[in-house]
C-alpha cells in the first residue's frame, strides 16, 4: 500500500466568540486544525490533523505541504520506517529538531496514515494496536535518545508482561468505558454563575473530576475554586491548570494559596521545557495539600517530544503525564511516551481540550490500558464538550466515561460539510 496523493486544509472554528477554551495564556482561542487527507494507490483514505488555536494554522498547513515529497509514493506497510522517514529527514529535521511546526505536521501525517491502515483493516485503532505483538509495537518506536531510560529489550519485556489478560481488559473497557474528567465547567472567561451551573451538571452526569483554569488573578482564582468546591463537595477531584503562566516561586506560592480547596493537580505551572523548574515545584508542593499531602504536578500537552518526557520522568518532575495526540509525532511517538510512563510507574492522563483531540486520544488511552500499563488507577482522559458534531465518529460519554470506539479507523475524520463550512478564510463560517 503506497500513498498516491495528499491534500491539506486550513480549518478553523470561531470559538473565541463564546470564550470556549479561554485560559490565562490563551484568552481568545479559535480552535483550529491543519488537516490532511491521505489517499492510497487503491483509493482508500486516511484523515489526520494537528491542533492549533487560530493564527498560525496556515503555517502548519504550509508545513504539511512541505512534507508532501516525503509522503507521496511512500510504503505504509512498515509504519516504524514511515515515521522515521518524516522525522529523520536531515533538512526538514534541522528546522526542529523533532519539535515545533514540522513536528506538528508530522503528527498530522502519521495519524492520517494510521487512520488509513485501521480503516482498511476494519478495526478501531486502539483495538488494532492492542492486538499487535510486543515485537511489532517495539518496531514502531524510535529509541534514539531513549536507551538510557528504556531499551527496546526492556520495552519488549514490559509489553510481554502485559500479554496475559489483554482479552479480559479489552472486554472490561468495552463494558465500563474509560474514566473521564471535564474541563467544560472551568474556562477562565466564564462568569461564576456559569461555572457553578456547569460544575453541578458535571457531577450529575457522573464525572468524578473537573478542572478549572487559573493563573490570571489570585483573588479570582481563590473565589472560583472555593465556589467550585462548595458546589461539588469534598468527594470530587478538582484539578487546576495554569497554562504555563508562572515562574517556579510564583507557582509554589499561588498553589499554596489555593491548597485549602484541595486541588488534585496543578497542570502546566511553568514553561513546558523547564524540567528542573517542574521538579522544584513538585518538591515545593509535596506537602502543601490538606493534611500535609501533595498537590500533584501534571504537564505534557506542550512537551514537544519523547526526549523531554523522558527527562521529566527521570528527574522526578511530574506526577501525571499528559500526552497529546497531535503535539508529538503522532501515534508512534506517543507509544514511546506510554512505554516510558509505564516503565516509571507514572499515570497517563491525556490532554484532550481541542477540536478532535478527544476523538483521537481516547484510542491511545484504551490501548495503554489493554496492552501497556494494564491499569486504570488514577487514570482519566480529559473531556471538553464542544465541536464533536463535526466528526463522523464522535466520542460518546456515558456516566462520566468514554465509551470504547467501535468504528474502524482513528476517529479523526471530519464531516465533508464541516470541512467546507469552516475552511479558512473562504468557508461560510468566516465569510
Amino acid at each position: 500500500m503506497r500513498v498516491a496523493s495528499v491534500s491539506t486544509h486550513d480549518i478553523r472554528f470561531p470559538t473565541s466568540r463564546t470564550l470556549d477554551g479561554s485560559d490565562a495564556m490563551n484568552p481568545d482561542p479559535d480552535y483550529s486544525a491543519a488537516y490532511v487527507v491521505m489517499t492510497a494507490d487503491d483509493g482508500a483514505e486516511g484523515h489526520g490533523f494537528t491542533f492549533t488555536i487560530g493564527r498560525g494554522n496556515e503555517v502548519c498547513r504550509a508545513a504539511l505541504d512541505a512534507l508532501a515529497p516525503l509522503i507521496i509514493g511512500a510504503d505504509l506497510s512498515d509504519m516504524g520506517e514511515f515515521s522515521r522517514r518524516l522525522t529523520h529527514d536531515s533538512q526538514i529535521r534541522w528546522l526542529g529538531p523533532e519539535k515545533g511546526v514540522m513536528h506538528l505536521a508530522a503528527a498530522a501525517v502519521i495519524n492520517a496514515a494510521w487512520d488509513l491502515i485501521a480503516t482498511r483493516r476494519g478495526k478501531p485503532l486502539w483495538q488494532l494496536l492492542s492486538e499487535s505483538s510486543p515485537d511489532e509495537l517495539v518496531d514502531l518506536v524510535d529509541f534514539r535518545y531513549l536507551t538510557d531510560a528504556i531499551t527496546p529489550a526492556a520495552a519488549r519485556d514490559l509489553l510481554t508482561e502485559a500479554l496475559p489478560g489483554r482479552e479480559q481488559r479489552a472486554a472490561h473497557i468495552r463494558e465500563t468505558g474509560y474514566p473521564a474528567y471535564t474541563t467544560s465547567a472551568g474556562w477562565l472567561g466564564y462568569p461564576d454563575e456559569k461555572i457553578e451551573r456547569l460544575a453541578r451538571e458535571a457531577v450529575a452526569a457522573g464525572f468524578r473530576q473537573i478542572k478549572l483554569k487559573v493563573g490570571a488573578d489570585l483573588t479570582d482564582d481563590v473565589r472560583r475554586l472555593a465556589l467550585a468546591r462548595a458546589v461539588v463537595g469534598p468527594g470530587i477531584r478538582i484539578a487546576v491548570d495554569a497554562n504555563q503562566r508562572w515562574g517556579v516561586s510564583e507557582a509554589i506560592a499561588w498553589m499554596t494559596a489555593l491548597a485549602p480547596y484541595d486541588p488534585w493537580w496543578i497542570e502546566e505551572p511553568t514553561s513546558p521545557d523547564d524540567i528542573l523548574g517542574h521538579a522544584a515545584i513538585r518538591r515545593g508542593l509535596s506537602a502543601a495539600g490538606p493534611g500535609g499531602g501533595p498537590i500533584r504536578v501534571a504537564t505534557g500537552e506542550h512537551v514537544p517530544n519523547r526526549i523531554v518526557f523522558k527527562q521529566l520522568l527521570q528527574a522526578g518532575a511530574v506526577d501525571v503525564v499528559q500526552l497529546d495526540a497531535c503535539r508529538v509525532a503522532g501515534v508512534n511517538e506517543n507509544i514511546a511516551i506510554l512505554l516510558l510512563a509505564a516503565h516509571f510507574g507514572t499515570p497517563v492522563c491525556p490532554h484532550a481540550g481541542g477540536v478532535g483531540l478527544c476523538e483521537a486520544v481516547q484510542h491511545l488511552s484504551f490501548f495503554d490500558y489493554v496492552a501497556v500499563s494494564g491499569t486504570l488507577d488514577d487514570r482519566v482522559i480529559e473531556y471538553v464538550d464542544h465541536l464533536h458534531e463535526h466528526f463522523t465518529d464522535p466520542v460518546v460519554i456515558e456516566r462520566g466515561a468514554y465509551r470504547a470506539p467501535s468504528a474502524a479507523g482513528f476517529s479523526t475524520r471530519m464531516r465533508p460539510e464541516s470541512l467546507r463550512r469552516y475552511a479558512y478564510p473562504e468557508g461560510a463560517a468566516w465569510s
